[in-house]
């Protein structure tokens, strides 16, 4: 019951925000200043214990989708108004050497490829598929919503700044699952509608950098014809079927069509 006040005083102290694009209302109960420090920290040490892939047509694709993506986010924000999502930003964009078929986007734009999803984006295209999804995590702030409802349920009364601030190893470990760092695409780091929002977020993104965001559906029917299904009431992404049902109901809508003409 404490733990339900505080979180209801929480909300009431600090309001909410919107998110861009979507319009969805959220609460981040964390200063995304200390996240991006956070992130910071834990990319650094990721980079250090892996081996980065560099100077390869593949790394050098992946450096040039995410300049490109980036670029038109930094312009969409600015023109809507929701430049300060930037603040503290310092885009990176590394592949790293790791059959898991994965990607993230840490606070602050730090964001890594795993080789093992290469063989699903197939093409530049795809890549960005993937790239606009992971841009949008982070700009959305989702990793923030989900460290949040997180440490206030683990951690009760204890200051959640002074939590994240003190980066104790209990900390760290729900920064790493909050951001996908230990998980791949399907495991269960967002929600539902969490990767629905970042998929919308995505597609706007990706067409704004002069990408086709029309075939996007098919870069996640190949993972869906290669990875062993799960039934959508166990775990907390959408079902394949549903998500692709999804990104073809907004590519063909006026909502879609609003945003990238803005």
């Amino acid at each position: 019951m404490k733990k339900i006040v505080l979180f209801i005083v929480l909300c009431v102290l600090l309001g909410c925000s919107k998110v861009p694009v979507s319009g969805r209302k959220q609460l981040n109960l964390l200063p995304e200043s200390e996240l991006i420090q956070m992130s910071s920290q834990q990319y650094s040490q990721f980079i250090s214990q892996s081996i980065v892939v560099e100077n390869t047509p593949e790394s050098d694709l992946v450096e040039k989708v995410g300049k490109n993506i980036a670029r038109a986010v930094e312009d969409y924000l600015k023109r809507n108004r929701h430049q300060k999502r930037l603040r503290g930003f310092d885009w990176e964009f590394k592949l790293v050497k790791d059959s898991q078929v994965n990607a993230w986007c840490m606070p602050g734009g730090k964001i890594c490829f795993y080789t093992g999803i290469l063989e699903y984006t197939e093409d530049e295209n795809g890549l960005a598929v993937v790239m606009g999804h992971e841009i949008a995590h982070a700009i959305a702030r989702h990793g923030n919503e989900r460290m949040s409802k997180a440490m206030a349920a683990q951690m009760g009364g204890i200051a959640l700044s002074v939590a994240v601030m003190n980066k104790g190893v209990e900390t760290q470990e729900i920064f790493q699952e909050a951001y996908g760092i230990t998980s791949g695409l399907s495991g269960l780091a967002f929600s539902r509608r969490n990767e629905l929002e970042s998929d919308k977020l995505g597609l706007v993104f990706m067409e704004l950098a002069g990408y086709d965001a029309t075939p996007a559906s098919e870069f996640w029917r190949r993972m869906a014809e290669n990875k062993k299904q799960i039934p959508e009431f166990l775990s907390t992404h959408p079902s394949d079927e549903k998500r692709i049902e999804k990104i073809n109901d907004f590519l063909s809508s006026d909502e879609f069509q609003k945003h990238i003409q803005q």
